[in-house]
């Protein structure tokens, strides 16, 4: 086995992390009786050697051994080392997307004939994966498929193996994947979709059981989307209540590993975890495939998670809730039903569901206000303890963050008590924004709890959250708390520190005029931000908006930076009318090349000014050219109302799209939805003020 192993001059070759000398022992690591070890050499090999999907000149001299490997039926878990050879020949380098994968930082060290030369090396000796279609081993005939459809010369040839092996394989999940490379081979062969798209329609209406019924309608649907049957929610739905009522098949009988401290291992032991105790795990996989295929299809996407969050299947429920997270992160739609139903597992004995629903809720902000009861339920009936310290998602400290996040005030007695049992989550005290006057009562635990911060060099991570909720419940009874903090910060992110406490006093205004010393004196700061949050402080605290504007000004000259400019136009803005005198100042960041000094500017000139002709042309190009400005001109557009006619077009238009403005191919941020939501809340206000103007 390994033969000529030694022969190759390995430490003239290289992997992610240098030299590699190491690769033999990964090899033969492989081979290893022990499963320790075999797990410990394929985290090597993906972690160096196959690093994020790269291809080396080692990873091209592997690739004759891990053939070996996977031809000799006494090497164990070879269906790891075929997924390893699928992932590092499969690239379709004809394919755009697959190609765009590679990114310029790959490109410079990486060359892509890399890619081609493993693909054609893997190709060349693809024939050992046909008689891994009979293996013995059930997970060495689940990823036998794929390489076939991905790596295999003869794609007729594969196409004809696949189909009839189905015919007599008696595995359901090695089912499953002879369908899944039945669609990748379509997928891959323009030739061979018209045949296989007929097949595939047949096979998901055939005698056959429903989980593979389901799998040909979720290729039918990947391969070629303009074929998915209009009544594809009611046949999915009538499929998943087959499969439920199916006995599952006996699985393969595997003994658990002991845990290994690599990443595979982790990987592995999380993918155990979800799986434990469900039937049917692979209906998830199935179903995301279809979702993906459904894409902008939203209302039917909806329907189908409605139905699987009626089903008796805890399982099917849970993949809903993962699902219609995917499906809300992107696309716009009516989910006042989705999110009720979901808001009624918080209440179910198991709890990943409970988990499930937790965590897609916190995300929700105002949309998860139809699941507000069912919140305040699970935080009354919970069993006491802690609710604010981080701990697992899922927990009564997710639950809070997802009622308070709504707006909902019964969270503000729940808050008071997480203030008084002591450390929060950060995330808590930042949502106390959404409670608005409301949350007063909380004011004296937010003033404790910023007494006891120490003044040391994490101060800032400690007192911003509380100095935001305090600022947002106008705790003016803080003052000698918050004046504190910014008299005592300590040189390590002192500006960051001190921004913030100048923020809580603006929110205070005129009753905590007691710190405007404390004000001035940081008007004069070198940081724009720390002086620009200074001059609106002052304002707040003073009325007197002369000695502000007079320190804002200096930021607005040549040679300062976008950052710069931008913290005191955003300053100037809030001031509004009373800084008239730096409308000129202002109108000439409107010709910047940076598009943010453009934005910040325009929306400064229209409050201090009410200057609209200048401004609406740079607002509306500025929303054309880059959507993530489209919150900042939406709230600009709402303040303009009937000034801001001729972005009716624009503003309807962004109401009519589905899709979020702000939606990410790579994934998602936490406000993602939240802030797409405060758009469409914005627009619909200006709009509102246009048509109220035209009666």
């Amino acid at each position: 086995m390994l033969t000529g192993i030694e022969e190759v001059d390995w430490a003239s070759l290289g992997h992610a992390y240098g030299p590699a000398d190491d690769v033999p022992e990964l090899l033969r690591g492989l081979a290893s009786a022990d499963s320790l070890e075999r797990e410990n050499a394929l985290d090597g090999m993906y972690g160096a050697v196959h690093h994020q999907g790269d291809v080396y000149d080692s990873t091209l001299a592997c690739i004759p051994f891990l053939l070996e490997l996977v031809a000799d039926p006494e090497v164990q878990d070879r269906g790891c080392i075929v997924e390893l050879l699928t992932s590092i020949g499969g690239i379709d380098l004809g394919d755009d997307e697959e190609v765009a994968e590679l990114d310029a930082e790959d490109a410079e060290f990486i060359p892509a004939a890399n890619f081609a030369m493993a693909a054609a090396a893997i190709a060349a000796g693809a024939d050992v994966f046909l008689g891994l279609l009979r293996d013995a081993d059930p997970e060495v005939r689940i990823a036998a498929p794929c390489a076939l459809a991905s790596l295999h010369p003869d794609p007729v040839r594969v196409l004809g193996l696949l189909r009839e092996r189905l015919t007599v394989e008696r595995d359901t999940e090695v089912r499953l994947a002879l369908v899944h490379a039945v669609g990748r081979l379509a997928l891959r062969h323009e030739s061979l979709r018209a045949e296989t798209v007929d097949w595939l329609g047949w096979l998901s209406r055939a005698a056959q059981a429903p989980g593979l019924r389901l799998a040909a309608l979720a290729q039918l649907a990947r391969v070629a989307p303009a074929e998915i049957p209009d009544d594809v929610v009611d046949r999915v739905t009538v499929l998943l209540d087959e499969v439920r009522a199916v006995p599952a098949a006996e699985g393969p009988g595997e003994t658990p590993r002991a845990a290994t401290p690599t990443l595979i291992g982790q990987v592995r032991e999380l993918l155990e975890e979800h799986s434990a105790g469900r039937p049917t795990p692979w209906t998830e996989e199935l179903l995301r495939t279809l979702h993906t295929a459904l894409d902008d299809r939203v209302d039917e996407r909806i329907a189908l998670i409605l139905a699987q969050l009626r089903s008796p299947d805890w399982g099917q429920r849970s993949d809903a809730i993962w699902l219609c997270g995917a499906l809300i992160r992107v696309w716009r739609g009516r989910y006042d039903e989705v999110v009720r139903l979901i808001g009624a597992q918080l209440s179910d004995p198991e709890p990943r569901l409970r988990e499930a629903a937790t965590s897609f809720l916190e995300r929700l902000f105002e949309l998860a206000g139809p699941s507000a009861d069912a919140l305040s339920e699970r935080l009354a009936a919970a069993p006491a303890g802690p609710l604010g310290p981080p701990g697992p998602a899922g927990g009564r400290g997710g639950a809070l963050l997802a009622l308070a996040r709504c707006g909902d005030a019964r969270a503000i007695p729940l808050l008071a008590r997480a203030l008084e049992e002591g450390e929060v989550r950060r995330e808590l005290l930042y949502a106390v924004k959404a409670l608005g006057p409301a949350a007063l009562p909380l004011a004296p635990a937010l003033r404790r709890g910023l007494a006891e911060v120490e003044l040391d060099e994490l101060l800032y991570d400690r007192a911003a959250p509380l100095l935001c909720a305090l600022g947002a419940v106008r705790g003016v009874q803080a003052l000698p708390e918050v004046l504190r903090v910014l008299r005592g910060a300590p040189p390590n992110r002192r500006d960051w520190v001190r921004e913030a406490c100048l923020r809580t006093l603006a929110a205070f205004g005129p009753a905590a005029r007691e710190a405007l010393e404390d004000a001035r004196a940081l008007l004069g700061s070198e940081a724009a931000a720390v002086s620009s949050m200074a001059a609106q402080a002052v304002w707040a605290l003073d009325g007197s908006p002369e000695e502000a504007v007079e320190a804002l000004d200096r930021w607005l000259r040549p040679g300062s930076s976008g950052a710069e400019w931008c913290a005191a136009a955003r300053a100037l803005g809030a001031i509004g009318p009373a800084a008239a005198s730096a409308a000129p100042a202002l109108r000439a960041g409107l010709g910047s090349r940076d598009l943010w000094v453009r934005v910040r500017s325009a929306a400064a000139l229209w409050r201090v000014s009410g200057e609209a002709e200048s401004v609406l042309p740079v607002l509306l190009a500025a929303w054309e050219e880059n959507r993530h400005t489209r919150v900042t001109v939406a709230e600009c557009l709402a303040e303009m109302g009937p000034a801001a006619a001729e972005a009716e077009f624009a503003i309807r238009t962004e109401l009519a799209r589905r899709h979020r403005h702000n939606a990410r191919e790579d994934g998602a941020g936490s406000h993602d939805v939240h802030d797409d939501e405060k758009l469409l809340t914005l627009c619909r206000a200006a709009l509102a003020r246009m048509e109220r103007h035209r009666m």
